[in-house]
């Protein structure tokens, strides 16, 4: 019989979670408390359910909005910008500093951990990471508030209006000052562009855009195993939903549009599933074919250690790879020339899992709380909303300002689950003495 004692250690919760925990509670509370003053809106102040659904949708990237961001003074959207980019920056970078700044006491698991978040080959020096995050995010959201511009301009917004949209796309957080957001700039090629550039660079991962630096510059012969996994992932994933929306929406929600605009709406709807949020056309016009890719996008989001969420490209990948190239009598799958181990499998199936039942429960939870209100969801509405928030995505059939509380509250706990919680979960437990008894085999028929 296993003590108590172990069963105690097993499930505390460490210093390393309550940090995490903290950085990004902290952040929430702090958003939530800004934006309830009178000072942050435009006529009455936002209500404390409100501010603090928009604090954590900022803080999480997600986007989605029951207070339509328009409507906040400058003051309440600089607020929401500086929580987009203080989330934005990603799990690594807060990762990075905890584990690595002077005078932070580094266990030997936590450092296993932190390898398990490397690549071997990529420089993992603290001031030399974080710089490199803190500059590539500066240079990308510079560049993109430049490029954006002329159109912002032209459009009658301010220099404010061009920064606040190349943080939030670079970050894919889905905010906007916009009126009617991304739709308003829906046939302007040059924006349309500079959105969907700065959304993949967010959601490749600083990791990867490291080690393509390196190869670029010839200090590496080759990408690492893993840059090429996300870089072939989102290619695939950008291809086949390019493809995809051009055949389910190209008589339905694009018919009147131009060939040309048909084609840039049909890439911008594949890039933004990616944890991105804005959109060019209304989701709820879109065919149910379409709603149901762009749930299947949502779902798979952006690439580890990146400004996105989702399950990650690569979760998608190895579940792919076992699917097609699992052979009987190998306890692991060729790729490449490299074998996957199983306990990264392991890993994958166990997020997916998750997933998928803390997205059900989500939106049984929305069925019944707007149920109970009169409110008559259908389940693809309601399972959209939950994926939406799960992946910090943002996008949204129109239903998120009608909600109630108890959904707004059921919204908020994904949000923050999809952001901060699935990490979390990766962080080794302050004890794992269980893992030292063995067990016997079990076998089960398949």
């Amino acid at each position: 019989m296993i003590p108590a004692r172990y069963i105690v250690h097993r499930f505390r919760i460490g210093r390393d979670k309550l940090l995490l925990f903290g950085y990004f509670i902290g952040w929430i509370v702090t958003g939530t408390v800004l934006l309830s003053l009178p000072a942050a809106r435009r006529g009455n102040p936002v209500p404390a359910i409100d501010a603090l659904f928009t604090a954590t949708s900022a803080v999480c990237v997600t986007g989605l909005a029951t207070v339509d961001t328009t409507s906040f003074t400058r003051f309440g959207q600089s607020v929401i910008l500086l929580l987009i980019q203080a989330g934005g920056l990603g799990i690594i970078t807060f990762a990075t500093m905890y584990l690595f700044l002077p005078r932070t006491h580094v266990s030997v698991i936590t450092r296993r951990f932190a390898g398990d978040y490397t690549v071997p080959g990529i420089e993992f020096r603290t001031r030399r990471l974080v710089g490199a995050i803190l500059g590539s995010t500066i240079l990308f959201e510079l560049a993109g508030m430049i490029i954006a511009m002329p159109s912002v301009l032209g459009a009658g917004y301010g220099i404010f209006d061009a920064l606040f949209h190349a943080v939030s796309a670079f970050c894919n957080a889905g905010f906007s000052t916009f009126r009617g957001g991304m739709q308003a700039f829906r046939d302007d090629v040059v924006m349309n562009l500079n959105t969907m550039i700065l959304i993949v660079a967010g959601g490749l991962g600083f990791v990867v855009m490291q080690d393509v630096m390196k190869v670029i510059r010839k200090e590496k012969l080759h990408l690492a195993y893993h840059s090429s996994v996300v870089l072939r992932t989102t290619g695939f994933l950008l291809i086949v939903g390019w493809a995809g929306f051009l055949v389910t929406e190209w008589t339905h929600a694009y018919r009147t549009f131009p060939v040309p605009i048909r084609v840039l709406a049909a890439l911008f709807q594949s890039v933004t599933p990616r944890t991105a949020g804005f959109d060019t056309v209304a989701q709820a016009s879109l065919s149910s074919a379409g709603q149901l890719l762009t749930m299947f996008l949502m779902l798979i989001g952006a690439s580890p250690a990146s400004t996105g969420g989702g399950i990650k490209t690569t979760t998608f990948y190895l579940v792919m790879m076992v699917a097609f190239r699992f052979r009987e009598g190998r306890d692991f799958v060729r790729d490449h020339g490299r074998k996957i181990a199983p306990s990264a499998i392991y890993k994958a199936m166990a997020i997916i899992i998750r997933a998928m039942m803390i997205i059900s429960l989500g939106a049984l939870t929305l069925l019944l709380a707007e149920r109970s209100r009169g409110h008559m969801f259908n389940v693809e509405q309601a399972v959209f909303e939950s994926i939406s928030a799960f992946g910090t995505v943002g996008l949204s059939l129109g239903l998120t300002p009608s909600l109630g509380t108890v959904s707004k509250l059921a919204l908020v706990a994904e949000m923050f689950i999809g952001r901060v919680g699935f990490f979390s979960m990766a962080l080794p437990a302050v004890r794992d003495e269980i893992a030292a008894i063995d067990v016997p085999t079990a076998e089960v028929m398949l």
